[in-house]
């Protein structure tokens, strides 16, 4: 069998992504059609830009769904070593390849014999569960604390502004340092840390559902009931990490995470809430001296109905811009994370790594670090488009 040639590569990678392909022309073809009814989400087809962001993130969400949950875009197991392709270039065929094998190492191998592409697939499923999931549980709790600060000020104000410029202070590679290390992660500090911060949605849904029907108690409780139940759930089984000093929920632990994963979870949402809390403080501090909110006062409504009815409703456009970018952000924090080898496992297909194990032989085998780099480089990129695409839409509302 002969080595493939960078077109027939091209073509197969291609061929391998069809699945993406059809997904992100069924996403377009819909939300362009109806994009006069979809809102601030439809005029983002009306910004060349923003669809370009668009198009790249949907990309990689696309790809790291069909590599994680159905095994559609990966030919070989990411973590597998075949003999004799240790350091492989690009279209080398597979030795030893059986019947179902896929025959090619389509990006080539790495230093373990491991196959790039796969590793690069399955690498995006990693971001992107990661990314978008930390950088909500840090908007939940930087809006849950944000707006009481912003709207009642005073000593509450003057209090937990220290507390998040006392985080914002402190270096912030350091401190995932601190955060990731084995001998803090056996003191069992990030599980009692995830069981403060992963405790604001919770607060944030049962404050948000009482506020909206409160003059409703039936519906009220039913609510309640129904999204404070699965939530709690979804919350006992998340802080009962296996090897964890919380163990009291085992008998209800609907799934495990991995301790290290946890760790690097509440690292990246324990360093952006503080962010997002003065954001969301600023834009609370203005936007409360507005007329509807006089207007609801007026009306007798609760503090909470008018931080979370009136001024969170009309924060929405600064709020969605930064979560594009922080996600970006967040993203190079775990592809760091993993250049070091702190918090995710070493052999894990995450980008971090995968760059880290590639880069010690850069001059001699590029192939192993460049396609995990652009991977990184190209999903960031496609979040700041895309931010850029939501800015100039909500500046025209």
């Amino acid at each position: 069998m002969e080595f493939l040639s960078w077109g027939d590569i091209i073509l197969r990678i291609l061929a391998q992504l069809i699945p993406v392909w059809i997904c992100l022309i069924g996403l377009f073809g819909f939300s362009i059609f109806y994009k006069r009814k979809l809102g601030l989400y439809g005029k983002l087809f009306d910004s060349t830009i923003g669809m370009i962001g668009f198009a790249i993130v949907m990309f990689w969400v696309f790809t790291g769904f069909f590599s994680g949950v159905f095994d559609l875009i990966i030919t070989h197991d990411p973590l597998s070593q075949v003999s004799g392709m240790r350091n492989k270039v690009p279209g080398m065929p597979m030795r030893g390849a059986e019947e179902l094998d896929y025959p090619f190492y389509l990006l080539g191998g790495d230093n373990l014999a491991r196959d790039v592409f796969s590793r690069v697939m399955a690498g995006s499923t990693v971001v992107i569960l990661i990314a978008p999931l930390a950088t909500v549980f840090a908007f939940m709790a930087g809006i849950t604390i944000g707006l009481p600060a912003g709207y009642y000020g005073g000593r509450l104000d003057i209090g937990l502004s220290f507390l998040a410029n006392l985080i914002l202070a402190f270096p912030v590679i350091l401190l995932f340092y601190l955060l990731v290390t084995p001998e803090i992660r056996l003191t069992g500090m990030p599980q009692f840390m995830a069981v403060v911060l992963f405790a604001f949605p919770l607060i944030f849904a049962g404050v948000l559902i009482n506020s909206r029907y409160h003059i409703a108690p039936k519906t009220r409780n039913a609510l309640l009931f129904i999204v404070l139940g699965i939530l709690g759930w979804l919350y006992l089984s998340i802080i009962n990490a296996p090897g964890s000093k919380i163990t009291l929920f085992n008998s209800i632990d609907l799934f495990d995470v991995d301790g290290g994963l946890l760790t690097v979870f509440v690292s990246v949402v324990f360093v952006n809430s503080p962010t997002v809390f003065r954001i969301v403080r600023g834009l609370a501090m203005d936007i409360k001296t507005r007329d509807y909110v006089a207007a609801a006062q007026t009306r007798g409504e609760g503090a909470w109905y008018i931080m979370l009815w009136e001024i969170l409703p009309n924060a929405r456009g600064p709020l969605i811009v930064d979560f594009c970018l922080r996600v970006g952000y967040t993203t190079i924090l775990l592809g760091t994370l993993g250049f070091f080898g702190l918090g995710l496992e070493p052999e894990s297909p995450n980008w971090g790594a995968t760059i880290n194990e590639g880069r010690k032989l850069l001059s001699v085998y590029p192939h192993p670090a460049l396609p995990p780099s652009i991977a990184l480089l190209s999903l960031v990129l496609g979040l700041n488009l895309l931010a850029d695409g939501l800015r100039e839409e909500s500046l025209k509302d």
